[in-house]
């Protein structure tokens, strides 16, 4: 189960003591773990099958679970994290699904799989999808991407980080990109060169990777983050 924690920031002022990509507002994040989101799909498509929710003996069962406590753990944490209501007390039926839409200023981004900060590493399509506060988002074009790697610890994106990316084609020099190099995507900071670009890290041990700008392609700005605070 997640500890609680996490907290999503815009990338327009550095936290405390650590410098960071333009962000500074803090609100929490519902990001589910496989296993809360293996759990919740189950209670989600039971309630529309069979119009009531499952018993704890029939999540447990579904979820091979060893015992109660850990479907009542789970379940918990989706309440707390707001796909879940319990309005009936104890009664073992009376799970409610929170719609989206109830889930107050929330949007639903796609995760599109991870992105190198360190080296350019393949972008994996994964089923996944994380909340993210409207806050955050700038225009209806968004995604998301689970960072892997260290090289741009100076800016505040660390390894296990999920960056809020704004689909776009350009940027300005100095701005936090995710870029295709081939079939590989990497965060790095932007710089036109002439007829060259500079992926420069925020990292002084590493070093900038610089290809012909047709070479690569910018998918996006990095706009935010989400960060889980064991």
């Amino acid at each position: 189960m997640d500890r609680p924690g996490r907290r999503t920031r815009r990338r327009d002022a550095p936290p405390p003591g650590r410098r960071s990509p333009p962000g500074g507002l803090s609100s929490p994040g519902r990001l589910l773990t496989p296993k809360q989101r293996a759990v919740f799909t189950f209670i989600r498509d039971y309630i529309k099958t069979h119009e009531s929710a499952p018993t704890y003996d029939e999540i447990r069962r579904a979820g091979r679970f060893a015992s109660f406590n850990s479907v009542q753990k789970h379940l918990k944490t989706l309440v707390e994290k707001g796909y879940l209501k319990t309005p009936w007390g104890n009664r073992k039926r009376a799970l409610e699904l929170v719609e989206p839409s109830a889930r107050a200023g929330l949007a639903t981004l796609p995760l599109l799989g991870r992105v190198a900060a360190g080296r350019p590493i393949e972008a994996i399509a994964q089923p996944e999808t994380v909340e993210v506060p409207e806050m955050l988002l700038r225009g209806q074009d968004n995604f998301a991407l689970r960072v892997v790697g260290d090289s741009m610890v100076d800016e505040g994106i660390h390894d296990g980080d999920v960056v809020i990316v704004k689909r776009q084609r350009d940027a300005q020099n100095g701005q936090t990109v995710v870029a295709l190099i081939g079939d590989d995507a990497t965060v790095k900071q932007f710089y036109r060169r002439g007829g060259r670009i500079e992926l420069r890290p925020a990292n002084a041990r590493m070093t900038s990777i610089v290809v012909d700008e047709g070479d690569m392609q910018i998918q996006g700005i990095v706009i935010g983050l989400i960060r889980k605070f064991d």
